[in-house]
This record gives structure tokens, sequence and C-alpha cells, in this order.
């Protein structure tokens, strides 16, 4: 990319240039060009109609931002390339629709045009590669410039096996008793520094905002749920103490600080269950509670010490997608059950207001149109570019802030429910003789042998269940589509994990585990996203780059631990706003799935098929069952979570397991290359470019 280095060393380049039409572009850029003395002043006529002529004939806009305008005339003696950034982009008519940023003004002699063939290839090429369109468009100097060009190259160089050590595999076996963890450690303790200073930025604030929010309302709902099914044994302050404390610690040492921890639909079951056996046998809960956890913790540090993440390379894309629905679906059940049962209460009584269930969901369906339709606007066409930058990153924190204040407005009027926080920072459990609440350290020791060794038995399935959904989690975080590029981490993540099951065990606190949709939706909040369309039209969003940081894990649950400080504010909260959210953060998290994709098919007309990657190489037939087995494995997995019996949900984390057995079966159904196109962990490259 000699081209573009040797532009700025020229000086031969201006950034944020400020200009409202094409004409104004070629005007300013031969006005600089004169004033370097890279071209004659009596020439300037003669290259500005050449260029106005060539735009006429056809537009230079060739798409990804980027324009190529060209003349060559016989005035011109050296052949020259002007870089130009436009602060505010132009809309030229580029094939993909996208309005014009970058410019690459090609001058040259008479005859020259087919020298400036590689010239041309040499900028398709640079700029079709999305870390350095987001680099180039956050430089301000040369040398931020020059740096981006560097970075290209390094990540296009071809590795040579004999001189440069290869990648290393993340999922691989180390052979050692924590060999995984020390090569998480080494992989990325270069870049924890970097983790805590790249989290100063208005994208990192705007996401931490939003999910305070997004993460304090499951700890609430999901810690007053636990309560009810655990008779007030552990509840809302436990849920947020550990959430609030778990969180900071595992944003401080864990590999990949991007996951965010919390309680989950498929552990509150399995907690809910293991209350009703020992209810059933006679067993004091809580210490049967601490010593399953304890034997968890240990099964946990077996199974990281022992390298037993690497199983997850068996995981592919067929179960990733399955369970990332069903993630998604549990949250948009939750929000929906939810204002059902507003709805319920409201109508079971003639002589209740109805405007309570009307105005619930209005606060909530409004809550999630308002945060999906800002966080989408910084592809609109009204207001200045910063304005929608700061629309789209702030969108769920405005949609939380404004229906809130609806909802605040109308409190004399309608009495809503409010988000349930407790009255003081005290274990919830109480003695009914004295009312003073119990211990904050659990005495297991009270707890017979035998019961202490029966407990490795739920014990098992709990390190099971927690140790799938972990590296389930970890696997769609660290998928390529997302772009990160600090590295995984499953066995540093689930060392870190064994130690907090057991903090929370010995304080009676509920169990914490990565939390799937928070965990995306906090990707989600630190990207910078592009649009793609492709060539049958086709609209489809595109990371390009992650803010990658550990700030802003720490941040939110930092916030989440002072929230104890500020129950009586947070009261106030209508608890439709946070199902709205709910609704928001389970419906982003289905976008862009590769099964919800294919499953639209089914009701889409043939003739108007998406030319995506694997319609046009797979038949048909073949896709609708890929389709179809994916759809049987979720409705099995809800039926699972949803079954009136006990027994069959205490077994949700063997059926997550079955997803590999199931994934390998359709070897035997489909031909190898046609399931390698449908079970490709990303998109192939051709589907991403607007260059083919």
């Amino acid at each position: 990319m000699q081209f573009l280095a040797n532009a700025l060393n020229d000086d031969a380049f201006l950034l944020d240039m400020e200009a409202e039409s094409l004409n104004e572009v070629f005007e300013l850029s031969l006005d600089h060009l004169i004033s370097r003395d890279l071209i004659a002043k009596e020439h300037r006529d003669v290259i500005h109609q050449a260029l106005l002529t060539r735009e006429k004939a056809v537009s230079t806009a060739i798409g990804q931002a980027v324009a190529i305008p060209h003349a060559y005339v016989p005035e011109i003696e050296q052949p020259r390339v002007f870089f130009v950034r436009l602060k505010r982009p132009l809309n030229l008519g580029a094939p993909d629709g996208v309005p014009t940023r970058f410019f690459f003004i090609l001058l040259g002699p008479t005859g020259f045009a087919a020298e400036h063939l590689d010239t041309l290839t040499s900028i398709a090429r640079l700029m079709s590669d999305e870390e350095f369109r987001y680099d180039l468009l956050q430089s301000r100097s040369r040398k931020n410039v020059l740096d981006a060009l560097e970075r290209f190259h390094l990540r296009n160089t071809p590795i040579i096996p004999d001189a440069v050590k290869k990648a290393e595999e993340v999922l691989k076996f180390s052979g050692k008793p924590f060999g995984g963890v020390w090569n998480d450690f080494k992989r990325r303790w270069p870049h924890y520094r970097d983790d805590w200073t790249r989290g100063w930025s208005s994208k990192s604030a705007a996401a931490t905002v939003f999910l305070f929010f997004a993460c304090l309302a499951p700890a609430v709902t999901f810690g007053g749920i636990m309560g009810a099914i655990t008779n007030q044994q552990i509840g809302v302050v436990e849920m947020l103490i550990a959430t609030a404390a778990g969180g900071m610690i595992y944003a401080i040492f864990s590999g990949q600080p991007l996951i965010l921890l919390g309680g989950v639909g498929p552990m509150l079951v399995f907690t809910g269950i293991l209350y009703q056996m020992c209810v059933d046998l006679s067993i004091p809960f809580l210490p049967m509670y601490q010593w399953i956890g304890f034997w968890t913790a240990l099964i946990l540090l077996i199974l990281c010490s022992s390298d037993a993440s690497v199983l997850m390379r068996y995981f592919t894309r067929f179960s990733d997608d399955v369970f990332s629905v069903l993630m998604s679906l549990i949250f948009i059940y939750e929000a929906v059950k939810a204002l059902a049962m507003i709805f319920q209460e409201s109508f079971a009584d003639s002589s209740v207001n109805h405007d309570k269930a009307f105005l619930s969901l209005i606060l909530a369906v409004g809550t999630a149109m308002i945060a999906f339709n800002l966080s989408r606007f910084r592809r609109s066409r009204y207001l200045m570019p910063w304005m929608r930058e700061f629309l789209s990153d702030f969108g769920p924190t405005i949609a939380i802030a404004a229906t809130a204040c609806i909802g605040f407005a109308f409190r004399g009027e309608i009495p809503l429910d409010q988000l349930a926080v407790p009255a003081a920072i005290q274990p919830t459990m109480v003695n009914p003789e004295t009312g003073d609440p119990r211990s904050w350290i659990i005495d297991g020791s009270t707890l017979p042998f035998n019961l202490k060794m029966l407990a490795i038995l739920p014990a098992i399935l709990a390190a099971v269940l927690i140790f799938l959904v972990q590296n389930v989690t970890g696997r769609l975080i660290n998928g390529p589509d997302l772009k990160l590029k600090k590295g995984a981490a499953y066995h540093l993540d689930l060392l870190v994990l064994a130690v907090l099951v057991l903090i929370c065990s010995l304080f009676g606190l509920p169990w914490l585990v990565a939390a799937t949709v928070r965990s995306l939706a906090h990707v989600r909040g630190l990207a910078t996203v592009e649009e793609q369309i492709s060539s049958s039209g086709e609209k489809k969003e595109r990371f390009i780059h992650v803010e990658e940081n550990r700030l802003t894990a720490f941040a939110i649950h930092a916030l989440i631990g002072l929230s104890l400080l500020a129950l009586n504010i947070l009261a106030y909260t209508p608890m439709a706003v946070l199902f709205g959210l709910f609704l928001y953060m389970g419906v982003v998290s289905l976008l862009g799935n590769q099964f919800i994709e294919r499953l639209s098919l089914w009701l889409m007309d043939s003739s108007l098929y998406p030319r995506t990657h694997y319609i046009r190489r797979v038949p048909i037939r073949l896709i609708h069952v890929f389709t179809l087995v994916q759809l049987l494995c979720l409705i099995v997995l809800c039926l699972i979570n949803l079954s009136p019996y006990k027994w069959m949900r205490l077994t949700f984390p063997i059926f997550i397991a079955f997803l590999v057995p199931v994934r390998s079966l359709l070897d035997l159904i489909f031909p190898p290359e046609e399931l390698a196109v449908l079970d490709a962990t990303t998109d192939p490259d051709e589907e991403k470019s607007h260059w083919t």
C-alpha cells in the first residue's frame, strides 16, 4: 500500500475536509496540491475539468464509502495519488447506497491509466478491510493513518511457519495440569492494561448506563422469583450482592471481561428444584446448598485444571444458534408472561381500572420500540453525524428514561407496579421467633456427614449446567462474526467462576454464570457496525470493531452495588419499562442469527429468497431439513424448561450436551460439502464484500 504512504509523506492528503459537493472536493484538493508544489497552478483548470468530465460519464463512487476520481491529461508529468477524508459524507450514488467519505484522487499523464490498475486494485483491497476503515475513520493525524496501514499489513501478511510461530489454538489440550489456564493468562496478560484504558469513551459510557438497567432488572426479577421458590431463604438482596460483587471480581480477573455474569433461567429452575427436594427429604436447605456449592466449585476446578473446555470444539454453529435463540426466547417469554399477568389481574375483577394494564403495555412496547429505533438511528439521514451517533449509542438509555418519566407522570392516577427492591440491606431470611435476619455466613458444619457426601450428586448436574452455559456463551461472544481481537480464555474464565461459586456458597448467595443475552448486548453496545447491502438488495448489519475493555463490566456491576444505597430511588422505576428492556434485548439478540434467518424462509416466496451463500450452494430441501432439526431441538429444550415434572427440568444441562451428538448424526444425512456450508462458523468472504 505504498501509494497511500507516499501520498501521506508528500503531504498529498486532507483529513476532515469541509465540502458540500463533489466540485468543491476537487477544488479544495487541487488548491492543496498547488500549495504543496505537487502540480502547477496553470494546469489547475485543465485537471479540474477532466475530473468533472469523468464524473459526468459515470460516478467513481465504488462503495464502502469510497470514491476513486481520476484524470489523465498531458499537462501532468508525474502520477499523483491524493487522499481525502470528508468531515461529512456525500451521497454520490454508490452501488451499495452508502454515502462517500473517502476519496482517492488519481492524477497522471495521458496513457497512464493502465499503470494505475494496480493502484485501483490495492485501494479496493485496502478499503474492503473493515478494521482499516474503522482505523481510518478514527485517525486524527498522518501518524494515525500510517499506523493503520502498518496494522493492515500485519493482518494480511502470510505467516511463514519457519519464521513465525503459528497462532495458538485456544481449544487445544495443553497436556499439563492447569496448562490451559496458564495459556489463557499468557494470551490475555499483554492486553490487561489496555483493557482498562480502552473503556474511556462515550460508547463505553452509553453501554454502561444501558446495561446497568439491563442487568439490574433481571437481578431484581430473578431474585424475587428465587425468594418465592425458596421460601425467602435466598432473595433479592442476595441476588443483587452476588451480581455486584461477582461481576466486579469477574471483570478484574477473568480472561474475557465482555462476558457478564448474572442469574439465568436454567440456574433459577435448578435452585428451585433443589429447595423442593430438601423440603421433601426434611433437609435444611441453606447448609445443603452450601455443600452442593462446595462440591460444584471443586468439580469446576477439576474441569478447568484438565482443560475440559476444549470439548467445546465439538460444538458448532448448529448448537450455538439453538442455544442463543433459547436464551433470547427466555427473555421474551418472561416479559410477555409478566405483561399477561398484569392484564389477567386487571380483568379478573370488573371493578378494577383497566388503565394499569394498558399503560403497562404502552410503556413496555414503547421502551422496546424507542430503544430499537434509536439504536438504528446511525443510518438515518437526519441530524448531524455526531448527533446520530449519540442517539444510537444512548438509545436504550434514552428509552428507559423517557418511558419511566411517562410512568412517573401518571403515578397519581394509575398505580403501576414498581421495581420491587428490598427495604434494607440484610439477608432475606429472618428468624420467625426473633425477627432477626440470618447470619451472612452459612454454617454448613451442622449437616450430617452422609448428606455432605450425598451433595456431590446434584453438584455434578450443577457443574455440568454451569460448564455448558458458561462455555457456550463464551463461544458466542468469541465468535468470528463479532470481530474480537484479544482472544478467548475459556479455562481461565471457568477457574474464576469456580472461585465465585465457592464464595457464593459460603455466604448463601445465588450461583452466577455467564448471562448470554446480557453478554451479547454488552458486545453490541461496544461495537461499531456498518450496514451491508448484498447484490440482491438484502440489508445486514456487520460488526467492524468492538471496544474490548474491562472498565464497562466493572462499572456496570459497581453501579449495581451502589444501587443498594439508593433503593428508595430505584423503587420509582415502573416494572413495565424493564419488561420492555427484556423485549428489546431478546429481540435484538435474535437479529443476525442464521437459524432465525433460515426459519423465515418457510414464510417467504421462494423466488424472493436472499442470495446467501447457503442458498446458492445447498438445495432448498436440505436447508429446510437442517432448519427443522434445529427447530425440533429448540422445542425440546423449551419443553424441558417449562415441564411440570421437576426431574425432567433437572436434566436440562444433559439435553444441551445432546446437541453435539444430534449434530453428529447429520453427517449421515447431508453430503459433507453442503453440511459444511450450512454449519460454517462464519459467512464466507464473498458474502461480506461489496467488491465482488
